[in-house]
């Protein structure tokens, strides 16, 4: 009997996180599934392709300073891209014909791709049998877009006709959905909790501390001033007895990457690279970690026992990040130092507190890898089959 089929579409703009954790969850959605990934984005050099997931890269796109759209492929214009995009996403559906549509964050975000996912939308809609169609959220909304009212409301809107569940990757008892968004169109479409997702749990050797501090930014796109923090404020982490580490990331600017370098070969006890196939391991294997605090990189130190300090990225209407970091802070979790107050002494100063402190295990659902691939399983067998919808 062959298994059920399912396309799961995931767009990263600026950095990883959406991708990685897309990617956790198709490893988990394997398990049931044929997976088939429809990624957006640049893929970052020296991730691996996993064989159990059939992986299709669109023409890559992502987003400006401004919002705008921007090919990340030099093969294509952005209006060519926007063209060979829908083709293959509805070549890929009729290809597959998926028994689970899977989107991630549309209608809750991803406006400017609205004209590749509703023609999407409409031929799942008009299939027969139709697949069941969900989308996968994270944890905390973006909260400060122009015409917010509006944008809550079409969400609303665009769920209620064309989805039949939301998946909201966190534990309700942290934050639900309700606390960042608000539509005044009720939503129907039911709610469903995962817990939150982490990358597949492995056996590590117990290993001790190093005495370094782990600096990492996810991609790396935006990391470049707390990059500078901890190059700044090494000769005196160095007086602590710590090393410093940067992780720059795939996407972290090469003029800012060969900077780094530079510095790196130059100063002792600095060391930068590029990428950590384990960077959670080598985050529970350090002495105080500092890093963003994506969605991602968070699960990592929820994971861990390390002392965490994070700098939340809040450029423009970016809030997200900040949200959860002052929500981890008041449970004991980690420390935030806001990315106004960054410098190389306030970068210092996090770092020489956090040795003497010790995090609080918070007891939060941390299964939404396996949890999702279940709801899904059981949400789209269980959905009766009508004619038509």
């Amino acid at each position: 009997m062959s298994r059920p089929r399912l396309l799961f579409y995931c767009q990263h703009s600026v950095g990883l996180g959406h991708l990685v954790r897309s990617m956790n969850l198709a490893g988990g959605l394997a398990e049931d599934f044929d997976v088939t990934l429809l990624n957006g984005g640049p893929w970052p050099k020296n991730v691996a392709q996993p064989p159990s997931i059939d992986i299709v890269h669109l023409p890559a796109l992502g987003l400006d300073a401004d919002y705008a759209l921007v090919s990340r492929d030099d093969r294509y214009t952005v209006e060519q891209a926007v063209e060979a995009r829908k083709s293959l996403i509805m070549d890929c559906f009729r290809e597959t014909a998926p028994d689970v549509v899977l989107i991630e964050l549309f209608p809750f975000g991803r406006k400017k791709f609205r004209g590749e996912l509703m023609p999407l939308l409409e031929a799942a809609r008009a299939a027969e049998p139709a697949p069941f169609v969900a989308c996968s959220l994270r944890d905390i909304l973006v909260g400060g877009k122009r015409e917010q009212q509006a944008h809550d409301d079409r969400a609303s809107r665009v769920t209620n006709e064309y989805f039949d569940a939301v998946l909201v990757h966190a534990d309700e008892r942290f934050v639900s959905l309700e606390e960042t968004f608000h539509p005044t169109v009720p939503l129907r479409t039911p709610v469903h909790y995962t817990g939150f997702v982490r990358g597949a749990q492995v056996a590590r050797p117990e290993r001790p501390r190093e005495q370094r501090v782990l600096v990492s930014a996810g991609g790396g796109l935006v990391g470049a001033p707390l990059f500078r923090a901890a190059v700044e404020a090494h000769p005196r982490v160095m007086d602590l007895g710590l090393r410093t580490t940067i992780v720059t990331g795939p996407f972290l600017p090469e003029p800012d990457v060969e900077e780094l370098f530079r510095r790196a070969d130059e100063t002792t006890g600095l060391e930068v690279v590029r990428y950590l196939p384990d960077l959670a391991g080598e985050m529970a294997a350090s002495a105080v970690s500092v890093s963003q605090a994506g969605y991602n990189t968070t699960m990592d130190i929820l994971s861990s026992s390390t002392p965490s300090v994070v700098v939340p990225y809040g450029e423009g209407r970016e809030d997200e990040q900040a949200e959860r970091s002052r929500r981890l802070e008041r449970l004991g979790a980690l420390r935030v130092l806001d990315s106004d107050r960054l410098s190389g002494d306030t970068f210092f100063d996090a770092v020489r507190d956090a040795l003497g402190w010790s995090p609080l295990s918070i007891p939060l659902a941390l299964d939404g890898r396996t949890r999702t691939s279940e709801l899904l399983r059981t949400l789209s067998g269980a959905r009766p089959v009508e004619p038509t919808r």
